[in-house]
């Protein structure tokens, strides 16, 4: 029922994203919603939490996102809900984790197993600022003096697709700004002036290059990765505008 990151992560690092699938909401919920801010009902948000954290055999952390670029290291004494779109951790049995409903999710490991990472990257929180956006911040957070990037794995999952992220002006120019080779992301709409079609994935492709990681894996921009277009496995806002929230996670084992 969900996804298993195809990634050549370390021995006792591992990682999954969920569906809609295998839970107790109901319509429009329906039915594994993890998000507790969506309108659901809140024991059944418990409920699928539990089923959850029971499944992976590790303790999920959820955020409270807020499409910036803080990152919050976990550890044990971290408190429910810490507001950040972005966690780390080389503590055992935490879940680094994040919930989506149409941004991208981003997941990482070093290729050591020692610390992993989670990333919520909708557009706003992927452009930053001047060039710096939540994927150059979880990076900065996963270096060491003894790690380079080209020690680091990524992990893209499912989001708003290229045939369906219609974005204005505003938006193009936030990656152009400091890149312009962002530009091949984004592809006029036809007959309408001032308006793009946004290849999310491909934006975090082009972040994490140049940046130096180029062990990247997953959501290639194609249709199956869509979350838009693809209503039977994953939640959407941009579509249903009333809808549940899945998650992707990433933990490590002794």
């Amino acid at each position: 029922m969900w996804l298993t990151p195809d990634w050549p992560a370390p021995a006792g690092v591992h990682a999954i994203c969920t569906t809609r699938s295998g839970g107790v909401s109901v319509a429009p919920y329906d039915s594994l919603n993890l998000g507790d801010h969506v309108g659901d009902d809140p024991a059944h948000v418990v409920t699928n939490q539990a089923i959850f954290e029971q499944a992976i055999g590790a303790h999920p952390v959820f955020l409270n996102q807020v499409h910036g670029i803080h990152v919050v290291t976990l550890d044990a004494t971290t408190p429910g809900g810490p507001t950040a779109d972005a966690s780390l951790t080389k503590l055992p049995g935490l879940a680094c984790t994040v919930m989506v409903a149409d941004c991208l999710p981003v997941l990482f490991a070093t290729d050591d197993g020692r610390r992993v990472a989670a990333a919520h990257a909708g557009w706003r929180g992927l452009a930053g600022q001047g060039g710096v956006g939540i994927l150059e911040a979880t990076v900065k957070h996963l270096l060491t003096t003894d790690m380079q990037t080209k020690g680091i794995l990524a992990w893209l999952g499912p989001c708003i697709g290229p045939q369906a992220f219609e974005v204005g002006d505003e938006v193009r120019a936030a990656f152009t700004a400091s890149d312009p080779r962002a530009a091949d992301c984004f592809k006029p709409l036809a007959l309408t002036s001032g308006k793009w079609l946004a290849d999310l994935a491909a934006l975090a492709h082009l972040r994490l290059r140049a940046m130096g990681v180029s062990q990247i894996y997953g959501n290639d921009s194609s249709a199956a990765w869509c979350t838009v277009g693809n209503a039977s496995h994953f939640f959407s806002y941009r579509r249903d505008r009333v809808t549940g929230r899945f998650c992707a996670s990433v933990w490590c084992h002794d």
